[in-house]
């Protein structure tokens, strides 16, 4: 028996617990946005709005991890949303930025508290100790 599975008492694997955690998590995250009827990748690009304000699009799909062209047509759909705008970039009249919208701002904050709400609720049942521990270990998984 490995220590993974002797720890847990079962045949379960250490990654086959990540995963089903992970699974279940973004189940509930995709419920969480459901009111705004908005994707996880157009969230994240919202977030990434939110915290570094306007970028161009290149640079979106590096903080997203994501190939230019999933970029462009996660911009479009927000775009068409009225979340995002595409600017002329001043510095480079050949480049276009894009930025948050008032509209996206408002929805970016409000996604925000929800998907916090929502992590309070997956990990509130986990002492503080445990919480901090976990974050720590994925922090470090992460690199």
């Amino acid at each position: 028996m490995t220590e993974d599975t002797a720890e847990s008492g079962d045949d379960e694997s250490l990654a086959e617990t990540f995963w089903a955690v992970a699974s279940r998590l973004r189940r509930q995250t995709r419920e969480a946005l459901a009111p705004w009827e908005i994707t996880p990748s157009q969230s994240r690009a919202l977030v990434v709005l939110a915290r570094h304000g306007e970028v161009r699009p290149g640079t979106l799909a590096e903080h997203l991890r994501i190939a230019p062209r999933s970029a462009t047509e996660v911009i479009d759909d927000l775009q068409a949303r009225g979340l995002v705008e595409r600017r002329p970039d001043p510095a480079d009249r050949r480049a276009t930025l894009v930025a948050l919208t008032e509209e996206g701002v408002r929805v970016s904050t409000a996604i925000r508290a929800a998907r916090r709400a929502e992590a309070d609720r997956f990990f509130g049942h986990l002492p503080a100790t445990d919480r901090a521990e976990l974050a720590r270990i994925l922090r470090t998984l992460r690199g």
